[in-house]
């Protein structure tokens, strides 16, 4: 902007000449602009000194008044992984991992808190992790430390949302995502595991092997009860047949006794067995005498039995 104004003066009054003096004003505003992008805030200052936060858009900033744009701060949800090392009961050292999500709280004095009170948010976060865990977890033994997932997690939360309200922060979620014992710990584990499971298994087999002996010996009872049954049924028939071929021999035959006729049909019996021996194959080799002498001694063997058995009967009937 310019702005004339013109003078008059009289150096003389004599003098016929006139001078025009022409005096000029010009005032320069200058000014920039500052985009901030979705999902963040400007932080916009006056002298060094806090103005006002700045949303997501296109503003205009003075520097030649001495405002500026001094940072930016994010109200994205951020999520922190940290990796703890610590000792169990005991005494076992294992690496745990604790992931965070927080967040920035959308409000004015808040978002001056996370920004001008802390210098380093994930730093302080890890440090209240370190200390909640290496606290928690040495009272708990190392088994204990895989189902206590969820009470670890919630120590590190309630701690963490207590401490960092206070910086303007939102403790979202608090997550073991893993626990790490040492390699040799965790094969020893696994070794003590396999033993136990082996354990296990040998008992099944065990228990198993029994059932199959028991189950065996009950079939081979069964079996020699039904073998027995039958050849009892089988004697029965017998000897119910010889019965009827005694009577009907002595109604035939006149002056034969039934000591006779049962010599005879024992040493029939006698024969059929020979031949049965003789006949079937897969027979191992049998050596029997065969003369008329051997018939004779057999024929006598089978009296004698007989005789012994009639005794025994009689006594055992007195």
């Amino acid at each position: 902007n310019q702005t004339l104004a013109p003078t008059r003066t009289n150096k003389s009054t004599h003098d016929t000449k006139h001078t025009h003096t022409y005096t000029t004003k010009t005032t320069i505003i200058m000014a920039c602009w500052t985009c901030v992008d979705q999902g963040t805030f400007g932080v916009i200052a006056t002298c060094g000194k806090f103005d006002r936060f700045a949303p997501p858009g296109c503003h205009v900033i003075i520097p030649c008044v001495g405002t500026a744009n001094v940072g930016t701060i994010s109200t994205r949800i951020q999520s922190l992984d940290v990796s703890v090392e610590t000792k169990t009961l005991d005494n076992v050292f294992v690496n745990i991992i604790i992931s965070t999500q927080y967040q920035v709280l959308q409000d004015p004095s808040r978002m001056f808190d996370a920004f001008y009170k802390l210098t380093d948010s994930k730093g302080q976060i890890r440090s209240y992790i370190f200390d909640v865990v290496r606290s928690t977890v040495p009272r708990i033994k190392l088994d204990d430390v895989f189902t206590s997932k969820e009470e670890i997690a919630m120590e590190v939360k309630n701690m963490l949302a207590k401490s960092m309200e206070e910086f303007g922060y939102n403790i979202i979620s608090t997550l073991v995502t893993d626990i790490a014992p040492d390699p040799k710990v965790k094969n020893a584990m696994n070794e003590i595991n396999a033993a136990q499971r082996q354990r296990v298994a040998a008992k099944d087999r065990a228990e198993a092997e029994k059932i199959m002996v028991v189950k065996a010996a009950e079939a081979d009872a069964e079996s020699k009860y039904l073998s027995g049954t039958g050849m009892a049924r089988q004697r029965q028939a017998i000897i119910n047949g010889l019965r009827d071929s005694v009577v009907n021999f002595q109604k035939e035959v006149d002056g034969i006794s039934s000591k006779d006729v049962m010599e005879m049909m024992m040493m029939t019996q006698y024969f059929d067995t020979m031949k049965e021996v003789g006949t079937q194959g897969g027979n191992s080799t049998i050596f029997v005498p065969s003369g008329p002498a051997a018939v004779a001694d057999a024929s006598a063997a089978i009296r004698a039995g007989l005789m012994q058995g009639n005794a025994a009967v009689a006594a055992m009937q007195r």
